[in-house]
């Protein structure tokens, strides 16, 4: 099984940005062991014979035609109804500070 060390949980409690009391460094070094060891055994499991499974449900992608639809609006009369037009497109308030 993968020793996992103090300062491996430090490190990956940094890298997640978390703050661990010693009791919990010493709770998340033994779980992460744990977890590491049965990936360990999933390493071991022979799948020479095993097709690969792309779809459990049978089910396959519905899509229709793509197909261009005129619904005879303009961008002219379009832009006509609202208030404020800049380079083409509708000007509207910022939405976000900097």
């Amino acid at each position: 099984m993968a020793k996992l060390s103090r300062d491996d949980v430090l490190k990956l409690a940094r890298l997640a940005r978390l703050h661990l009391t010693d009791e919990e460094v010493r709770t998340f070094q033994i779980e992460i062991e744990t977890i590491l060891g049965y990936v360990e055994q999933l390493q071991d499991v022979d799948l020479a014979d095993v097709q690969p499974t792309y779809q459990v449900t049978g089910l396959t992608n519905v899509t229709r035609p793509d197909e261009v639809i005129d619904y005879g609006a303009d961008t002219e009369r379009l832009l006509k109804n609202a208030p404020a037009i800049e380079n083409g497109h509708i000007k509207v308030k910022r939405m976000l500070d900097r």
